[in-house]
C-alpha cells in the first residue's frame, strides 16, 4: 500500500507540492463536468498528471457524494425515464478510463449527501466537522428521492451494479464504491441509506460479486456506523480485506460513534490507525492509503496546512511498517 490524495489541484503548484511531499499517487480529475469528459479529455489528464512525476490511479465517475438534486445522472438512483442512458454514458466512461490506462474509478450511490450539524472546536481551537443526532431536524422534509424504501434502494442498486460491473470487469477497472456516511435511521428524510451499515455494505460488495465491485473503504464513515469504533473496526477491516474488497482507504478517524461524533486527525480519535495500518497490511491491501475530511486550522491555507500534516503522519507510518 502506499500513501494517497484525493485533494483536487488548484493549479499546477500543487501538482509539484504532491511531488514534493512524496504523495506520489493520486485521485484527480480532469478538468470540466464528468459527464462530459471524453478519452481525449482522460489521456490529456493522465499525461499532464505523468508530467509532474506522478500517477493517476483512480477518478471519480458522475456519481457524487451531494445530494441527488445536483448529481450529472439523478435518474439511475431515482429510477427516471433517463437511467438507461446514464448507466450507458457510465459505461463509456469506464471503457475510456481503461483505453487511458486508469486502474480505478470511484464513486458513491448517495441520495441526501452527507449530513452534518455545526463543527465544534477540536484540537488547539481547530474547527472539526461532527454529526450530533439530537441536534439535526429528524423531521426533515424528502427531498427529490421522495419515500424510498429499503427494498426498492437495493432494486435500484442492484440495477446498475448488474449492467456496469462486466463492463468493468472486461476493462480491468475497478469500482470502488464510498459507504454513505454517515449512518441515519431508517426513513430520514424520506430514504433508509443502506450502504450506512457494515451488514449493508456485506450485502452490497457480495451482489454481483466480481474482483472489479468493491469498496473505497471510508474508514471515518464505518467508524460512524459502529457503536464503539475503536474496538469493532479491526474486524470490519479484515472481513473486506480478506475478501479482496478494499479498492482505497480515506484513512479518517472520529471521536465517538453511531449517532453522535466528530472527526479528528488521524492520530487523536478513537480508532487505533496504527493498528489499522497493521491490518491493512495484514490483508494485503495494496492501493492508497489517503487522508479525507480534515479539520479546520489556522493560517493563510488551513486546507492545504492540515492535509500536508496528514500526509506526514501517513508516510511515516508506511515506512514503519516497511520495516517490520
Amino acid at each position: 500500500m502506499y500513501l494517497g490524495t484525493q485533494v483536487a489541484a488548484r493549479d499546477d503548484d500543487d501538482y509539484r507540492i504532491f511531488a514534493q511531499l512524496g504523495v506520489k499517487h493520486i485521485n484527480a480529475d480532469p478538468p470540466g463536468k464528468p459527464s462530459s469528459w471524453t478519452l481525449s479529455d482522460l489521456e490529456r489528464h493522465r499525461d499532464k498528471v505523468e508530467s509532474f512525476g506522478l500517477i493517476l490511479d483512480m477518478i471519480q465517475l458522475p456519481l457524487p457524494s451531494q445530494p441527488i438534486e445536483k448529481a450529472s445522472y439523478p435518474d439511475i438512483l431515482l429510477a427516471g425515464p433517463e437511467r438507461d442512458r446514464q448507466i450507458d454514458a457510465v459505461c463509456k466512461l469506464i471503457e475510456n478510463v481503461a483505453a487511458a490506462g486508469i486502474p480505478a474509478v470511484k464513486y458513491n450511490l448517495n441520495l441526501i449527501g452527507i449530513p452534518r450539524t455545526p463543527d465544534e472546536p477540536g484540537r488547539g481551537g481547530s474547527l472539526n466537522a461532527s454529526f450530533r443526532w439530537d441536534k439535526t431536524d429528524q423531521q426533515a422534509e424528502p427531498g427529490l428521492a421522495g419515500v424510498l424504501s429499503e427494498d426498492e434502494n437495493w432494486e435500484r442498486i442492484d440495477y446498475f451494479l448488474e449492467r456496469v460491473v462486466p463492463v468493468a470487469a472486461s476493462n480491468r477497472v475497478r469500482l470502488a464504491c464510498h459507504p454513505h456516511d454517515p449512518y441515519t435511521p431508517p426513513g430520514y428524510r424520506g430514504v433508509t441509506r443502506v450502504l450506512g451499515t457494515v451488514e449493508g455494505l456485506k450485502k452490497f460488495v457480495l451482489m454481483r460479486e466480481n474482483p472489479y465491485h468493491g469498496l473505497n473503504f471510508c474508514q471515518g464513515s464505518i467508524g460512524e456506523m459502529l457503536e464503539n469504533p475503536g474496538e469493532e473496526i479491526d474486524d470490519v477491516i479484515r472481513w473486506f480485506g480478506q475478501r479482496g474488497k478494499i479498492f482505497n482507504v480515506h484513512f479518517r478517524n472520529i471521536r465517538g460513534g453511531k449517532l453522535s461524533f466528530m472527526e479528528t486527525f488521524p492520530e487523536e480519535g478513537d480508532m487505533d490507525m496504527v493498528r489499522s495500518a497493521r491490518i491493512y497490511k495484514e490483508v494485503g491491501f495494496k492501493y492508497m492509503l489517503m487522508p479525507d475530511h480534515v479539520p479546520t486550522v489556522s493560517g493563510k491555507d488551513p486546507t492545504a496546512t492540515a492535509f500536508a500534516f496528514c500526509y506526514g503522519y501517513i508516510a511515516a507510518l508506511l515506512q514503519v511498517l516497511d520495516s517490520e
